[in-house]
């Protein structure tokens, strides 16, 4: 793991997105196409709208959420509404999207389906909360045993007990693989949770099973 410490949210948000569209370039020079995997939420959104402003072959990258809660994409929760409307946009509205939710299918087939089809990732970025989840791998969770097994499928379901909704959600197995690992943070409680997450086992700190080779990046 390397952290690099910015001084404020919008110099974060500079240095994440040229962070991600070196690795983005590398990958492309390597491969013929590159799987992305972003995080939903507040955080990511003006790193996207940078991002969808970089001058790449989008045409050759496909981007999905890490996670998702098993909602139909106009649903005001859903991760993939976001991610359409911040990233898929200017020059990355080329890019191909990957959607998880299909109402005629429960999250487990969803989950079992979506696995037979993607096999791994190439580059992440994700969020992390100060209890120490990452995607929707939450501690103390329904599914998080099969979501940190080191067999585990590419997705898996999980049901927090706080949340209205399923989740599916990459597996840490799948997330720890990728090529190029982003984890974005801010505020000194998420600071003191990775801290402390680096003692802890993954089952209490789901992000602690992801940590190997990441790039955190943190602001106040």
């Amino acid at each position: 793991m390397n952290k690099t410490d910015y001084a404020n949210r919008d110099e974060a948000a500079q240095g994440i997105a040229t962070a991600i569209i070196e690795d983005l370039k590398g990958l492309l020079t390597a491969q013929e196409t590159v799987t992305v995997a972003v995080a939903g939420g507040t955080t990511p959104a003006p790193i996207f709208g940078i991002l969808a402003q970089a001058d790449l072959d989008w045409a050759r990258v496909n981007i999905m959420a890490s996670d998702e809660r098993w909602v139909p994409e106009t649903h005001e929760r859903s991760n993939a509404q976001m991610i359409r409307a911040r990233l898929i946009t200017g020059s990355a509205s080329a890019a191909a999207f990957i959607p998880f939710y299909s109402e005629d299918l429960s999250p487990e087939d969803g989950a079992k389906a979506l696995s037979r089809s993607i096999e791994t990732v190439d580059l992440v970025l994700l969020g992390m909360g100060e209890d120490m989840h990452t995607a929707s791998l939450f501690p103390g969770t329904v599914g998080l045993d099969e979501g940190l097994a080191p067999d585990a499928p590419t997705f898996v379901v999980m049901r927090p007990a706080s949340q209205p909704e399923a989740r599916i959600s990459l597996s840490a197995r799948v997330l720890n693989a990728a090529k190029s690992k982003h984890l974005a943070i801010y505020g000194s409680g998420k600071a003191d949770a990775l801290t402390k997450a680096q003692e802890l086992p993954p089952k209490d700190a789901p992000i602690a099973a992801v940590l190997s080779e990441m790039h955190v990046h943190w602001a106040p």
